[in-house]
């Protein structure tokens, strides 16, 4: 009976994912490990990350998981130039923590004698033998060239550092009938609005729970997103059914910082809390696949793009740099699909 485990993160820590088949027997055993759990999102079994975890499943211990004395100076320069370039912090935490995975690859040697041969070899005996995602290998190469480009002294070709050939993996979209199901579900306004803002406007999780009440302008029935994703602001248009709603939760809970706070004045509402919203509102819809917040502002552009909006304007609304990133809409609308007739019906 095999098993395999990697370091996963889960909910902010560090935790062992233990892989295996379906096994009475090893359910059995992996239960009596300390601080075991079944996570029903993830479908895994994970513990806490500890040397004596590791040792257990033989992966590296925490001491060979560090980077040399001089890859903790460069990250530590690398972080103080991306915050001089005003970059986000949770981009400065994804970049620097990709950096420090390849120095830590390259512990015993120097930054200078770092070559493009050595970022293929790590390609190769560290991603790919580790089974990572081509878009987590190309979060590393951002974050390689990015780093490279400010250090000096080295034999790292930046230009010739190529990225890993993307997947093309189309967006998860509902039907306007499962949206209605999902927001429908909670008879809590707070939670109704929430989920019913991120459908109509197109936004991401971060943006709904950045918005304050100044952000609704009820007068030109818009909806300004400040400091969005890329640090750009860009404005949605309002429905008018969710402007009379919003009427109503401002009554009802009278926000004062945030448009929806959490449980103290003044703070946001949690992403955690967020999610657990639309889990819940899943159960009541009976709907079983696996929706994230996400689903909703695909389906809001597809939506869109299915009623005739123009691809220009979604892109806009939805705050793309480029276009070819909205145009993946075009491969998941059913609009002109629907229309083409299959060979079978005619045999």
């Amino acid at each position: 009976m095999k098993w395999e485990a990697k370091i996963i993160k889960h909910k902010g820590e560090k935790r062992i994912a233990v892989f295996f088949e379906k096994n009475a027997a090893l359910i059995v055993r992996i239960k009596q490990i300390e601080g075991c759990r079944w996570s029903q999102t993830l479908k895994l079994w994970h513990l806490p990350d500890t040397d004596e975890n590791r040792k257990r499943f033989k992966l590296p211990l925490v001491a060979d998981t560090l980077p040399s004395n001089e890859g903790i100076i460069q990250i530590a320069k690398f972080k103080q130039w991306l915050r001089s370039k005003r970059y986000s912090e949770s981009t400065i935490v994804t970049y620097s923590e990709a950096l420090k995975s390849f120095l830590v690859f390259y512990n015993n040697k120097a930054i200078a004698d770092i070559s493009n041969e050595d970022v293929i070899v790590y390609n190769n005996e560290y991603i790919l033998k580790s089974g990572l995602s081509s878009s987590y290998q190309n979060q590393i190469v951002n974050s390689i060239k990015l780093y490279f480009k400010t250090c000096r002294d080295t034999k790292i070709e930046v230009d010739k550092i190529h990225r890993p050939k993307r997947e093309k993996v189309l967006p998860n979209v509902l039907s306007k009938e499962e949206v209605k199901a999902i927001l429908e579900a909670h008879s809590n306004l707070k939670h109704k609005m929430m989920l019913s803002l991120i459908y109509s406007c197109g936004l991401r999780c971060g943006e709904l729970l950045a918005l304050q009440p100044v952000h609704i302008d009820s007068k030109r029935n818009i909806v300004l997103l400040k400091n969005a994703k890329g640090k750009k602001d860009r404005i949605a248009p309002l429905s008018p059914k969710i402007l009379e709603m919003l009427r109503e939760y401002y009554k009802l809970f009278k926000p004062t910082t945030y448009l929806f706070e959490g449980q103290h004045a003044g703070t946001p509402y949690d992403s955690r809390s967020l999610q657990k919203v639309l889990k819940l509102a899943l159960n009541k819809a009976r709907i079983v696949k696996p929706v994230t917040l996400h689903w909703l502002r695909h389906s809001y552009a597809t939506h869109l793009l299915e009623s005739g909006t123009d691809l220009r304007y979604i892109q806009e609304l939805l705050g793309h740099s480029s276009s070819k990133t909205t145009e993946v809409y075009t491969h998941v609308s059913t609009k002109s699909i629907q229309h083409i007739k299959s060979p079978y019906d005619d045999l």
